[in-house]
């Protein structure tokens, strides 16, 4: 009985009421396992495995969600918006993940359905791909139809990843920009574009961008390489003012537990890193600012910290 239906979850991602009836369990039974949580309800008629579930990401969770939409879907629909998103490996930086975003090809408007959107809109060749067994709109289109459902700063996080990761490109985007006579005309769109850069790994580096372009700083350059006496590249900061003698590093936590070196601790890992730090300084005399979440969340006075840096003579 359970074979089949662990087959069905590795096929789709997740088994309905109707297999579950089909391969011998009755609804008693199917309320009793998802009360023990060996079965996951994850939306009306929609199941997996508890053992399955409990490892997952926010995300991943999201993803399974949006496989379940699709299959109960009456007609074809394709993944778009947030939920196309996904399917690319994008952060989704506060972005709902309880409610699955679908497109109809054949435009017509769905019957509205908890948890689901379901959006009309012309679609072109080349804005639908198969991507990990699921059609989903195109890297470009899904940028854009980011910018018309999120504001500035939350649409250009998930864009510069695109960006970044080599799913699109700025041309792209614009050409198919250009090209959306039948789209909601979208100040953000056209603002999102011109703040996006790929040169910017991470959520934090992106909103520290954002931060400077929203307090009117001058715009940092990203990604700055930063070279030896003998002009050998040895470290990259996240964000640079050359000509006002100032570099950014943001301090996430993964930037300390992904660039850990195998057996060292986190305090060795600080450590290196304030070496760094200090070389960079040393070669440039340049001043470092150090962010955080946190001050992301206080932009006034973050900036005001990096006004300062700049009034300050280089060393």
């Amino acid at each position: 009985m359970e074979a089949r239906l662990r087959v069905l979850v590795a096929e789709h991602g997740v088994f309905s009421r109707k297999e579950a009836l089909a391969a011998g369990y009755h609804d008693h039974a199917i309320a009793g396992l998802v009360r023990s949580g060996a079965w996951v309800r994850v939306r009306r008629g929609a199941y997996v495995f508890g053992d399955g579930w409990v490892g997952l990401t926010d995300n991943q969770r999201y993803a399974v969600l949006c496989r379940a939409a699709v299959r109960q879907a009456q007609t074809r629909v394709v993944l778009s918006h947030t939920s196309s998103a996904n399917e690319y490996g994008a952060p989704l930086w506060e972005c709902d993940l309880t409610t699955v975003h679908l497109t109809r090809p054949d435009e017509r408007a769905g019957r509205a359905e908890a948890g689901i959107v379901q959006h009309r809109g012309v679609i072109v060749d080349g804005d639908v791909i198969l991507r990990n067994g699921h059609e989903v709109m195109s890297a470009t289109r899904t940028a854009l139809e980011l910018t018309l459902s999120h504001d500035v700063e939350h649409a250009l996080v998930e864009i510069d990843y695109l960006l970044h990761q080599g799913f699109t490109t700025l041309d792209k985007l614009r050409a198919r920009y250009d090209s959306m006579t039948h789209w909601p005309c979208s100040l953000t769109t056209d603002l999102v574009l011109r703040l996006a850069d790929g040169r910017s790994e991470s959520v934090g580096e992106t909103r520290a961008r954002f931060l400077c372009w929203a307090q009117h700083l001058p715009a940092p350059i990203p990604n700055y390489p930063i070279h030896d006496e003998r002009g050998i590249e040895i470290a990259r900061v996240d964000l640079a003012w050359p000509a006002l003698g100032v570099f950014l590093e943001f301090d996430g936590k993964s930037k300390y537990l992904e660039h850990r070196r195998e057996g060292e601790s986190i305090v060795d890992c600080v450590l290196r890193e304030k070496e760094r730090e200090s070389r960079i300084c040393e070669l440039t005399g340049w001043r470092c600012i150090r962010i955080v979440w946190a001050d992301l969340y206080r932009p006034a006075y973050t900036a005001m910290r990096i006004r300062t840096l700049f009034r300050q003579p280089a060393a």
